[in-house]
């Protein structure tokens, strides 16, 4: 059985990270770029974020048993196929999953442009992501 508890609280605690990301969504690409403290605190919430997302996803496939996921971006996949995202959420959250990859292992790589983009264009999908979980916790 899902447990609403669990992924209510990791919603929950998604939510108030978001909340936190967001004060920096005003930021310039150059300001963001000279200051190691925001682009630390950025990445790395950006990084829980998404590991909430996925771990939120690999509770509900389990224990409906969908089939089980290739990788973090596959879960978002997975959850399309049996209609609990849509497909433009599923993709946005599969190349969400991918970038967390590139947080993880690859920092020399990340483009402060990229950054600040994704602080003010693309941080909504969270949200929209959560208002597909909590209804799929409403049905039965």
């Amino acid at each position: 059985m899902v447990d609403k508890v669990m992924l209510l609280r990791k919603l929950a605690e998604m939510e108030d990270y978001l909340g936190q990301i967001k004060e920096f969504s005003h930021i310039t690409p150059e300001d963001y770029a000279k200051d190691w403290k925001t682009q630390r605190i950025v990445e790395r919430t950006l990084q829980i974020m998404i590991e909430i997302c996925v771990d939120i996803a690999n509770h509900i496939i389990a224990d409906r048993k969908y089939r089980v996921p290739f990788s973090y971006a596959d879960t978002f996949k997975v959850l399309q196929e049996e209609g609990i995202i849509h497909a433009e959420l599923s993709g946005n959250m599969e190349r969400m999953a991918r970038f967390r990859n590139i947080l993880v292992h690859h920092y020399n790589k990340l483009d402060a442009s990229t950054m600040v983009t994704l602080l003010r264009e693309q941080l909504e999908d969270f949200l929209r992501y959560k208002d597909s979980i909590l209804r799929t916790l409403e049905s039965p």
